[in-house]
């Protein structure tokens, strides 16, 4: 592959997490037994969970380390609902499919009452919409849930004023920042603390920001392994029962090998995100202004100010033509991108982030997302940048796919 431009996928694992994992493989011990191997595997498996934690901004007892960063939403969003009394919960359009797949399973099996809310142009949530939408009812809200970063179009949501709003009204707040961890600064207490005026650490205040989930592979890590910030305020009621191994909240074997490495990944990737913002940054404006150039009708999506978005995520759509044309044609050039729709039994389904942003089906249908990472270089652009002329040729060529299949006849 001479350009891989999809690191909000999943990101190639960094050396020294590789080692981190192959070195604590030969390891062992079960971290929940009293004998010495048992033991050591518990200090290494707490070393890393504070190593996570002093990355995220929160106390190490509040990491709860899961298989996934699916699972993390899971956990956090039926676990805030069963525990709590209202039937209502608040999302943003837009979402990530773990947690609109999560609260769609709740509406059916539990009797949830979803309701989404507007995104601006940029796609960024509506404050006053959220705010208007709190006030009808507090009582009845289970919980507001949000991106902490759209990983699609890659718009940074107000977090803070989103924590505020939840923390004034007595609610619960989830954030899902799996496509913000690595590339812009996580600090749970930082928010929870500005938001509320209620010290995070103290465990008597259960609203506001209580619960953030991250994954181990965008950053470097391996796949596998996530985590979910929760506070010691929060309650949650458990997904998985058996052992109680992580405060009761998550039972099972922990995986210590995956969680030495993870810490690797994220101490490594905290310790120069500073510096490799500016240089993703750098490539993406790069990467932009290549795209202006060779298709002089592609839309850029997202906030175009670069404090607005993730540093390594371009968006475009490319009206005439289908987003997952032109990734088939780049990847048979060797470059690869992801497109923005999602494709049910063969079928090109438009954007949902875009639909949500006000777009009309035919230009959320051509999206296409580039994201950088640890191993972009200029060369990577310059791949890509060489290969989008004739791949956008043939793909206008091709037009837009014929919706209509011999199945809906």
């Amino acid at each position: 592959m001479a350009a891989y431009l999809d690191h909000a996928a999943t990101a190639p694992m960094l050396a020294e997490a590789i080692e981190a994992y192959t070195s604590a493989m030969t390891v062992v011990g079960n971290p929940a037994s009293i004998h010495s191997p048992g033991q050591n595997a518990k200090r290494m498996l707490e070393e890393a969970r504070e190593r996570v934690a002093s990355t995220l901004g929160c106390d190490p007892i509040e990491v709860v380390f899961t298989g996934s960063g699916t699972e993390a939403v899971n956990l956090a969003l039926k676990g805030l609902f069963w525990a709590r009394p209202g039937r209502r919960i608040l999302m943003p359009g837009g979402e990530h499919h773990a947690t609109i797949d999560t609260v769609e399973w709740l509406e059916r099996h539990e009797g949830a009452v979803v309701e989404t809310l507007p995104l601006d142009e940029l796609g960024r949530v509506d404050l006053y919409a959220l705010e208007s939408a709190i006030a009808a009812d507090p009582a009845s809200v289970a919980f507001v849930t949000s991106l902490w970063a759209n990983n699609e179009v890659g718009t940074v949501q107000p977090v803070t004023a989103i924590a505020a709003l939840s923390a004034r009204f007595g609610l619960p707040l989830h954030i899902d920042a799996v496509a913000a961890y690595g590339q812009l600064p996580i600090d749970f207490a930082g928010v929870r603390n500005a938001s509320s005026g209620v010290d995070g650490s103290n465990g008597i205040d259960g609203s506001g920001l209580v619960a953030l989930s991250v994954s181990a592979h965008k950053i470097g890590g391996p796949v596998g392994i996530g985590a979910l910030v929760l506070s010691r305020a929060a309650t949650v009621e458990p997904l998985i029962h058996g052992g109680g191994q992580q405060r009761q909240l998550r039972s099972g074997t922990q995986d210590v090998a995956a969680a030495v490495s993870f810490a690797a990944a994220a101490s490594i990737s905290t310790a120069r995100i500073d510096d490799e913002a500016l240089r993703l940054a750098r490539l993406r404006d790069r990467l932009v202004d290549g795209v202006t150039t060779a298709v002089s009708d592609a839309v850029s999506n997202g906030d175009p100010n670069p404090s607005g978005r993730l540093p390594g995520n371009a968006h475009f759509s490319f009206p005439g033509c289908e987003g997952d044309s032109l990734l088939f044609l780049l990847d048979a050039a060797g470059v690869a991108v992801s497109t923005g729709s999602a494709c049910q039994a063969g079928i090109p389904e438009p954007s949902h982030v875009l639909r949500a942003m006000g777009r009309g089906e035919l230009e959320a249908r051509g999206a296409l997302r580039m994201t950088l990472g640890h191993t972009s270089t200029e060369a990577d652009i310059d791949a890509f940048l060489a290969a989008l002329p004739g791949a956008h040729a043939r793909a206008v060529l091709a037009g837009l796919a014929d919706r209509v299949t011999s199945f809906d006849r």
